[in-house]
């Protein structure tokens, strides 16, 4: 009896030891800090990761996985859930499934995602009917994106927000704000996110934030990318079916929803516009590469509670969205780079169409301005008393105002070495020139440009940027860059390397070293030289005596007078103005 009850005993061991990555034991406890404190807390970053490591640990279906370095000095991770488990990340985006990708604590302070993930992924792998429904889905999170700002905690940085207890700051280790950094990467987070964001390839991205600004009665509101920039057959599905899919969705769940309330310091009936995400932000980079993006933002002022069980029921709408549509987004996301190519131009500025609008129905809150207890000023108060539901004008259509020809190829010097490692962090295809060549090419030089007085995330970002076009046979170096557009990251391509583009490499300041003049002249030599000059090219002597005849200003100017002819002749440097982004046609 004695020895059947051991060889008992050391089979049940052998078969717990054998099985403890598929089944929880009892022992093992899930539960959240959220949910412990009745929706009032959120988990120090250390306690969120071995919560994952945990199931991880414990559930075949999820895999841990870490990327790179952050600023603060810790990998950057990655939770995969499949039912088929995930045992190396390269396999993630060459398995034919749904995959969405969910960034959490970007601004640590808003870590309503954060805590909504955790539950979430917890419960599919804790519930087999969620694992029969989402078989066909690949669930990837990031669970706390700003680690550097996740661990300078504090309770008082979000002035306004209700709840958590204790939080992050928006901040990361080195004080830059992540959601402005995702096209110019001057972080290791960035760049690590581009390395998860590419080796998962989404189908579907979505990004969790709280808002503030006005108040409403709504306790979660939408950030789809915007449908114009999107553009195409991907932009049309995303204004024509995701939105309203997913919000019909959370309306059978009782969760009322609306689009991110883009309204400061007035009160939303007014109306008001999308907002337009450009490459600096999320869901604007991810776009690039055809991904359909959206970014959460419940509302700083309800409940913690409420806020994170809104956006549990969210992603889940999300996943039935992705899930129905599966076959038609991954057809759109194919086709888009070649629908890109096939309209010759791609648009690169975009303004509010102020003569179209929707009809938004809106609930809000009456607001109007009394008299300030603290300034001597008025105040924009909103009262709870007296909520409101009212037709609102929702400005969601843009225009293109600017657009550029698609060249077949771009060259980019190999010196450029900020720019070549942003090439081979997001996977762009590039091939270097074997021997010295001379090519004629298409080269932009800037013409007028305005910059920022104020800093902003590290930089003087220029703006308003025009170029003008010449035709130049240039010598190209043994190891400079060809990169061809026919490629799935020709968005990236035209946002980054065309100057005139919003969030371009110019205007980030990449190429500020060719705004300065390394040579110059000495006024009393140069006067003889110039007069030579203009007695020996009749060219430039018409274009001198027509400015003077047609420019007041410039008659009255002997210097300016002196470095136009100097700017017109063989001793002024070819790299001033020039930027080192040639093309191809």
């Amino acid at each position: 009896m004695k020895n059947f009850v051991k060889i008992t005993f050391l089979f049940v061991l052998v078969s717990f030891l054998f099985s403890c990555k598929s089944t929880a034991t009892d022992a093992t406890d899930f539960t959240t800090l959220f949910e412990k404190s009745n929706g009032t807390e959120t988990p120090v970053y250390k306690d969120v990761i071995a919560y994952y490591s945990k199931l991880a640990e414990t559930y075949k279906e999820v895999s841990l996985f870490s990327f790179g370095q952050t600023d603060a000095g810790e990998p950057l991770h990655l939770v995969v859930y499949n039912s088929e488990g995930i045992f190396n990340v390269d396999e993630i985006k060459n398995v034919p499934k749904n995959r969405i990708l969910i960034n959490n604590g970007i601004h640590p302070g808003e870590s309503d995602g954060i805590d909504a993930s955790m539950m979430l992924l917890r419960d599919l792998v804790q519930n087999d009917s969620l694992q029969v429904k989402y078989k066909n889905s690949i669930i990837c999170i990031i669970p706390v994106y700003n680690i550097g700002g996740a661990l300078n905690r504090n309770s008082h940085s979000r002035a306004n927000q209700n709840g958590p207890v204790a939080y992050g700051f928006r901040g990361n280790a080195r004080n830059y704000d992540l959601n402005r950094d995702f096209i110019k990467q001057d972080t290791k987070n960035a760049a690590a996110f581009a390395e998860i964001f590419h080796a998962v390839n989404p189908d579907v991205f979505v990004d969790n934030h709280v808002s503030n600004g006005a108040d409403y009665q709504y306790a979660i509101t939408h950030l789809f990318t915007q449908h114009n920039k999107l553009g195409g057959n991907l932009g049309t599905f995303l204004q024509n079916e995701m939105r309203p899919q997913i919000e019909e969705s959370l309306e059978k769940k009782n969760i009322i929803i609306t689009p991110y309330v883009n309204v400061w310091g007035d009160t939303p009936e007014v109306g008001f516009s999308q907002f337009f995400d450009s490459p600096r932000y999320s869901t604007g980079y991810t776009t690039l590469f055809h991904t359909l993006g959206l970014m959460v933002e419940t509302h700083m002022l309800k409940p913690y509670k409420i806020r994170v069980e809104q956006t549990y029921e969210l992603l889940f709408s999300v996943f039935d969205f992705t899930e129905q549509n599966s076959a038609i987004i991954k057809d759109l996301r194919v086709k888009a780079a070649d629908e890109i190519l096939a309209k010759k131009t791609y648009p690169i500025h975009f303004k509010v169409d102020e003569e179209k609008y929707s009809d938004l129905y809106f609930r809000g809150y009456e607001g109007e301005l009394i008299d300030s207890k603290v300034t001597s000023g008025k105040r924009l108060f909103y009262d709870k008393s007296k909520p409101f539901e009212k037709v609102i004008k929702y400005y969601d259509e843009f225009s293109a105002t600017k657009e550029v020809t698609i060249p077949k190829a771009y060259i980019v010097q190999q010196g450029w070495h900020n720019v070549l490692d942003r090439l081979k962090n997001n996977q762009i295809e590039f091939t270097r020139f074997k021997n010295d060549t001379t090519i004629t090419v298409t080269v932009n030089h800037i013409k007028d440009f305005e910059t920022s007085k104020s800093p902003y995330e590290g930089h003087y970002l220029h703006y308003n940027t025009t170029v003008t076009k010449t035709s130049e046979k240039i010598n190209f170096k043994k190891g400079d860059i060809y990169i061809d557009t026919q490629q799935n990251g020709i968005r990236y391509l035209l946002e980054t390397l065309e100057a005139e583009a919003t969030d371009s490499f110019f205007n980030w300041n990449f190429f500020d070293t060719i705004l300065q003049q390394k040579e110059g002249y000495s006024g009393y030599v140069f006067e003889d030289v110039a007069a030579q000059i203009l007695a020996e090219n009749p060219t430039i002597k018409k274009a001198f005596d027509d400015k003077l005849a047609s420019d007041v200003d410039f008659a009255s100017n002997p210097r300016a007078q002196l470095d136009f002819v100097y700017k017109n002749s063989v001793y002024y440097e070819t790299a001033h103005l020039r930027l080192p982004v040639f093309k191809i046609f």
